[in-house]
C-alpha cells in the first residue's frame, strides 16, 4: 500500500496539525498571503465539505479541512463564509494559541528524539536505509540529524517536505486561517486536544508502523505529485465518497489499530463536547477539523446523526448537481 492511502490522509486530512504547525518549522497563525493581481484565477471555490448539526436552540458546524492548501483554494464559498459569520466561537484540533506557541516545535522534537540505544539505520534496515539516505542527499538533509529521530517524525518530515514541493503551504492550511479570522473577528477559540496529546498519538505508534510510514513516504517522493492531487481535487470537490474511498476505507482495512487510534478514539472523544456544546445555550460554534473525522460509519456526522440530533450537509452545488443528475 502506498502513501496516498495511508499517510497522506492522515497529514492531509485526518489531521494531526500538530505537526504541521512544529514538525519541521512553527508556524503562526495568519491570514492567506495575497495574491499577484495580475494572476487570473479560473478555480471556483472549493465545494465545502460542511454539516449543520441543530438541537432546539442552537447549531454546530462541522466542516472538514484540509490542513496544508494553495493560495488558488481561496476565496472559500459563501456558504462557508457564513458559517463562520453566523458561529460565535470556533473549535479546532489544537487550540490556536498552541499551535502558534513557538514552543511546540521543541516539544514534538524532544519526543521524537531516540533514547532507545538503538539507531534509525538499525530500525529501518539496510533497503529502506539506503533509499533514505539517497533522498538525504538529494535534498541537501544531514543523515546525521535525521539519524537522531524516531521513524515517525522522520517520515512525517519527508511527507511535509514533499508536499511543500508541490504547492501546498501549512500556513495556507484551513486550520490556520480561521484561527487568523477568528482573531481578528475577537471570536473565542478553542481546541478539542492538546499539542502532548497530539504528539502522543505519532509517538506511541508501533515500531512497525514507524518504519512502514518512512517506507511509504520515500516511495511516495519518488512517485511524484499524483497521489496528493487527487485527494487534493477530491477536497475541493467536496467529494466525500472518493475521499471516503482513497483515505479512510482503505486505512480502515489496511491498518484498522492505526485506524482506531488516530480516527475513532478521537471522535469517540469529540462527540461529547460538541453536545456539550449544543447543550449550553443559544451560541452557535463552527468546528474545523480533519475531513477524515467527518466521514462514514464511524464520523462525527454519523456518530451524531444516530444520537437524534438534526444533521444536514450545506452545499448548494451539491443539491444543483443532484437535481441535473435527476432531470436526465
Amino acid at each position: 500500500m502506498r502513501l496516498s492511502k495511508r499517510l497522506t490522509p492522515i497529514l492531509l486530512t485526518a489531521a494531526l496539525p500538530v505537526f504541521v504547525a512544529g514538525g519541521v518549522q512553527a508556524h503562526t497563525a495568519q491570514a492567506p498571503v495575497a495574491k499577484d493581481a495580475s494572476v487570473i484565477e479560473t478555480d471556483a471555490p472549493p465545494v465545502p465539505l460542511l454539516w449543520k448539526v441543530s438541537d432546539a436552540d442552537n447549531a454546530v458546524y462541522l466542516l472538514g479541512s484540509f490542513h496544508l492548501l494553495k493560495p488558488t483554494d481561496y476565496p472559500l464559498s459563501p456558504e462557508v463564509d457564513a458559517a463562520f459569520a453566523d458561529a460565535e466561537r470556533l473549535v479546532f484540533e489544537m487550540s490556536p494559541e498552541e499551535m502558534a506557541s513557538p514552543t511546540l516545535a521543541l516539544e514534538m522534537q524532544k519526543a521524537a528524539i531516540r533514547d532507545d540505544g538503538r539507531s534509525l539505520q538499525d530500525d529501518l534496515g539496510p533497503k529502506v536505509w539506503g533509499r533514505l539516505e539517497a533522498y538525504a542527499n538529494k535534498n541537501g538533509l544531514p543523515t546525521a540529524m535525521l539519524s537522531s529521530f524516531e521513524p515517525w517524525f522522520v517520515g512525517l518530515m519527508i511527507s511535509l517536505t514533499e508536499m511543500q514541493k508541490h504547492g501546498l503551504d501549512s500556513k495556507l492550511g484551513l486550520d490556520t486561517h480561521f484561527a487568523a479570522q477568528a482573531k481578528q473577528a475577537g471570536k473565542p477559540t478553542a481546541g478539542f486536544e492538546t499539542g502532548q496529546q497530539q504528539i502522543s498519538f505519532l509517538d506511541t505508534m508501533s515500531r512497525d508502523e514507524q518504519i512502514q510510514m518512512v517506507d511509504e513516504a520515500l516511495a511516495e517522493s519518488a512517485e511524484g505529485k499524483a497521489a496528493v492531487d487527487k485527494l487534493h481535487a477530491a477536497w475541493r470537490a467536496g467529494d466525500e465518497k472518493t475521499m471516503w474511498e482513497e483515505m479512510a476505507g482503505d486505512l480502515k482495512r489496511q491498518y484498522p489499530k492505526l485506524y482506531q487510534h488516530i480516527n475513532v478514539d478521537r471522535n469517540d472523544a469529540w462527540v461529547p463536547q460538541i453536545e456539550n456544546r449544543l447543550a449550553s445555550g443559544t451560541d452557535d460554534s463552527l468546528v474545523v477539523v480533519g475531513t477524515l473525522h467527518l466521514l462514514g460509519g464511524d464520523g462525527v456526522v454519523e456518530k451524531l446523526r444516530a444520537k437524534g440530533y438534526q444533521v444536514e450537509r450545506i452545499c448548494s452545488s451539491c443539491v444543483a448537481s443532484a437535481g441535473k443528475k435527476a432531470t436526465r
